[in-house]
Formats: structure tokens, C-alpha cells, sequence
């Protein structure tokens, strides 16, 4: 399956680098450039792209919005890009629903790489990204009790979830728990549906935030 893709960035030369070397993959199509978040959002609303790769900063609608309508509004996942690496910048762009982060010094084959894991369904950070993400939420005061929105998982469900804050694969996450990874994918699946979460960085952020993950765990 050829993986459709809308490049947006204000800076043309950028734009058309990263689209060029996309374009050389056999199974990527870039389908449309932008140069502003109204016009990536008005594209991918008109040709369904599978992933959308956003510049943060651009004129008018910005990187962040653009996310957040094209999460709300189309099935298309989202990859940030970025040269500030940046608190503010990860934070919101992860709450307004991206599934990757990158930093615009990215080598092409990460560049490449992060839009085919993001085509699968799942979700791609920086190592710095998600070092800062960690970080961030292991630093503070942990909740009194998980919170009541993960009453809804079974007791598996919610170990799933936890290695998952922890940054466990789904391999490994299977010798954990001593299932096949067809069955991990399944409480993968179930988690996030009952969670109302698009990927698997979603699911981090609940943990940390629920309660599930405090800073000693992890």
C-alpha cells in the first residue's frame, strides 16, 4: 500500500526537501505541499492523506491548530516538525493529538522511518522529545490514587498501560506478561478505545497523568 502523505512548512526550500525525499520511496506519495496550516488542513480534508508532517511554526493557522483540527475532523495521523526543542512545543502538540514529534535536523532515513510507524498506527518520538516527556510528568507530585477514568480496564488492561508508560514495546511487553504479541495488541487496542486515545503517546500521557505511573514507579 502506497502511504499518502501533505508536507506543510512556510519555508519552501524545506518543504520541498522533505518532500523530495519522501517521494523517492516506492511506498510514499507526497500528494499536496502547503505553506500554511489552513491550506495543510484544506488538503487533507480534500485528498485523505494517511499522515499529515507539520511544521510547528507557519503564518495564519499554525503547526499546533492544524494538528488539532486535522485530529478532530479526518482519520489522517499527524508528525510534527520542529528546530525548537521545546517544553511548550511538545506538550501541546501531543495534547492536540500528533502522533510523532521530530526535530527538522532529523536524518532522512528517521524522516522516512517515523512516517511509515505513523502509518501503521503507532506513535514516533525524538529521543529528546521523549526524554523531555518523562521527564516532565515523572517530576511531578504523584495523584493520591489512579484516577477513576481507568476503572473502565480490566486489571490486564491496566498492566498493559503500564509498561506502555514505561516505554515497553509490544515484544516485550508480551514476555512481561507472558502472552503472545497478537495478545498484546488486543489490550493495546482495548485500552485505547476504552480511553478514548488515538496512539500509543496518548496512552503515556494518561498513565502519568491518571495517577498510574508516579515518579517512583517510573
Amino acid at each position: 500500500m502506497t502511504i499518502r502523505v501533505v508536507v506543510a512548512d512556510d519555508q519552501e526550500l524545506v518543504r520541498s526537501g522533505f518532500a523530495m525525499i519522501l517521494d523517492a520511496q516506492p511506498d510514499i506519495e507526497v500528494v499536496a505541499e502547503a505553506a500554511d496550516g489552513d491550506a495543510a488542513v484544506a488538503a487533507v480534508r480534500r485528498l485523505a492523506p494517511e499522515v499529515a508532517l507539520l511544521d510547528i511554526r507557519m503564518p495564519g493557522t499554525d503547526g499546533i491548530e492544524a494538528c488539532r483540527a486535522i485530529s478532530a475532523g479526518t482519520s489522517c495521523r499527524t508528525v510534527m516538525l520542529t528546530t525548537f526543542d521545546s517544553d511548550e512545543y511538545v506538550f501541546e502538540a501531543l495534547h492536540a493529538g500528533a502522533s510523532g514529534f521530530l526535530l527538522k535536523d532529523v536524518r532522512r532515513e528517521d524522516l522516512v522511518h517515523a512516517v511509515r510507524v505513523v502509518a501503521a498506527g503507532e506513535s514516533l518520538l525524538a529521543p529528546s522529545v521523549a526524554r523531555r516527556l518523562i521527564a516532565e510528568y515523572t517530576a511531578r507530585p504523584p495523584a493520591a490514587a489512579p484516577s477513576a477514568r481507568l476503572e473502565a480496564l480490566t486489571a490486564r488492561e491496566r498492566e498493559t498501560l503500564l509498561h506502555l508508560a514505561r516505554g515497553l514495546s509490544n515484544a516485550e511487553i508480551a514476555a512481561a506478561l507472558v502472552v503472545s504479541e497478537h495478545t498484546v495488541k488486543t489490550h493495546v487496542g482495548n485500552v485505547l478505545a476504552k480511553l478514548g486515545l488515538r496512539d500509543r503517546i496518548q496512552a503515556v500521557i494518561c498513565a502519568y497523568e491518571c495517577g498510574l505511573v508516579t515518579p517512583s514507579a517510573g
